[in-house]
């Protein structure tokens, strides 16, 4: 966990390669959903599908999916805790959600931010895929507010990224085969129009 604190305040991001075991990835495979919904951009009265920006489809996570799901829901509040303690950032929440990418699936560039709404303040994205070769395609790549490209990573089984939402554009790029993570935000508490504005 010390790694991830240095990276962070460092750099603002941090690549956590074997966060999680092979059978512990294996046990969080076995919770994906059957029934996946077409993902949007934007939140709440703000949603928008637009298949030209992103097309992968989502499953918003919970406990009662299953243990597995649990358990990294555990590990997520352990990364709450931690960072909260070291940067005063006050995350409130996590959220997150399974994303099945099939092939030629992508997601443009972007902000996990919402404009006008900026309470997303620290991004996980975990990935579930065996043995993934560079001609799989679906990279992560990662730029500075400048436009310049500080990463590119492929979506390795077992591997947790975690950045700053306001801080890194990013994007994945067309996948060749079937791929899976997992996509999280932690939150502080937000208020829209005098309504608290609280995960699901």
């Amino acid at each position: 966990m010390q790694k991830l604190i240095d990276a962070l305040d460092k750099n603002g991001y941090y690549i956590w390669d074997d966060f999680m075991s092979a059978t512990q990835v294996e046990q969080l495979k076995s919770c994906l959903p059957e029934n996946w919904k077409q993902a949007c951009i934007g939140r709440n009265d703000d949603v928008t599908r637009i298949e030209s920006i992103r097309s992968d489809k989502i499953h918003w996570l919970a406990s009662n999916l299953g243990e597995p799901v649990q358990v990294f829901l555990n590990q997520m509040e352990n990364i709450r805790h931690e960072v909260n303690q070291h940067f005063y950032l006050g995350l409130f929440e996590y959220e997150a959600h399974f994303a099945k990418y099939e092939e030629g699936d992508f997601y443009k560039k972007h902000l996990d931010c919402f404009r006008g709404n900026e309470n997303r303040r620290l991004t996980t994205v975990f990935y579930m895929n065996d043995s993934w070769t560079e001609e799989d395609g679906g990279e992560l790549v990662v730029y500075d507010l400048d436009d310049n490209v500080i990463a590119k990573l492929p979506p390795k089984s077992g591997r947790l990224f975690v950045f700053l939402s306001e801080q890194f554009p990013h994007e994945v790029l067309p996948t060749n085969k079937q791929r899976f993570s997992i996509a999280g935000w932690f939150r502080i508490n937000g208020v829209k129009d005098n309504v608290l504005d609280i995960a699901r």
